[in-house]
């Protein structure tokens, strides 16, 4: 039997959102909110959401790759905000909203980038990805009250309007790769 689990950590904005995006995936373990690519030691949400620390609000994703592959894992990534625009994604606006892919292996960053590259060849008139894919030093988990965000607050107007899109297109366009629900 394989117990192999790896680790995936990506920035598409607000962590809420890709946190939720994630945890509905087949082989998909755990989704951590957090914060890496930044300067200070142990950031806090206040610092962070201020753009001093140069942190990206992230992910990060353990799954088990006999369930789903890091590329899949990038193709929801991409499908699922904004990889065009610098420093924002939709209302939410700095660096620490950046799209960004951090990478714990060279072959996800070989991966990665091949995928970024077919991306920006197949869109001859769309603006380049302007993912940055970057090493991963350090991962900060977010504090306590921003994990499962969604699944504790779905009522919620940012919920509503924000991430419901998101979940409603990964449940059309990716059905495939959902997990089973009860």
């Amino acid at each position: 039997m394989n117990n192999v689990i790896d680790k995936a950590v990506f920035g598409g904005g607000c962590f809420w959102c890709t946190e939720a995006v994630f945890k509905m995936l087949k082989g998909v373990l755990s989704v951590v909110s957090g914060y890496a690519g930044g300067e200070k030691e142990n950031p806090m949400y206040e610092e962070v959401s201020m753009g001093g620390t140069g942190h990206a609000e992230v992910i990060e994703i353990e799954y088990d790759p006999s369930l789903i592959d890091y590329e899949t894992l990038l193709t929801v990534f991409f499908a699922t905000h904004d990889p065009t625009t610098l420093n924002q994604q939709g209302a939410d606006v700095g660096t620490q909203y950046r799209s960004v892919i951090f990478y714990t292996s060279q072959e996800q960053k070989q991966i990665a980038q091949k995928l970024i590259n077919i991306l920006n060849a197949s869109s001859e008139k769309g603006a380049p990805i302007v993912t940055q894919v970057e090493p991963l030093d350090t991962f900060f988990p977010a504090e306590e009250y921003h994990r499962d965000y969604y699944a504790r607050n779905s009522q919620n107007s940012y919920c509503q309007v924000v991430i419901n899109p998101k979940l409603k297109k990964v449940q059309e366009k990716f059905a495939q790769l959902l997990k089973e629900t009860d």
